[in-house]
């Protein structure tokens, strides 16, 4: 069972209610997962969600470079629901089944797309070493310009707050699902 419960629309106070209304009419198209739990504070999930729309849905990187950033930010974090949601539009986005596999078992994948190694070696760095060596800086600049790396940074941080509501909340995943991710 979850920690944090999601609230009824009738027990809500107007402020969940406009975040939620927010959220329910923006591009996710209903309210689950880590904005279930966000709503017990409408101001963050709010903000939150706010940015998160815009680096998903409006963002400049390809669909396939926000995927393998997203997907290394919740394989970091271990999030569950967050690698049971993404693992499957990554897989749609183009991202090869063996890359999504290689990282859900902790091991470098092997690329075939430059950008896409880029991507991975940056955002896995900095959620490491919470830094990056100026050779991956070099290496995703010359890939996505300094806009692409900074939109990578605003991701692995985004889905870094998304993957802390998820684990501590203890979302749970829908019934009939598995956790996708050991150890």
């Amino acid at each position: 069972m979850s920690r944090l419960a999601a609230i009824d629309l009738e027990n809500m106070t107007a402020a969940q209610k406009e975040a939620h209304d927010g959220i329910a009419s923006g591009p996710r198209g209903s309210v689950r997962g880590p904005f279930a739990a966000l709503l017990h504070n409408p101001g963050v999930a709010d903000a939150v969600q706010r940015m998160g729309a815009s680096l998903r849905f409006e963002g400049t990187l390809p669909a396939n470079l926000r995927e393998i950033a997203i997907l290394v930010t919740g394989r970091f974090w271990t999030a569950q629901f967050e690698w049971w949601a993404h693992a499957r539009i990554a897989l749609e986005v183009g991202v090869d089944e063996a890359i999504v596999n290689a990282m859900a078992q902790r091991r470098r994948p092997s690329f075939v797309k430059s950008d896409e190694a880029a991507v991975y070696e940056f955002c896995t760095e900095l959620h490491e070493k919470h830094n990056v060596s100026d050779e991956n800086y070099a290496w995703v600049t010359e890939q996505l310009g300094e806009a692409g790396a900074v939109e990578l940074i605003a991701l692995c941080g985004y889905y870094t707050i998304i993957s802390m509501t998820l684990n501590v909340a203890q979302t749970e995943l829908p019934d009939g699902i598995d956790p996708p991710l050991k150890g």
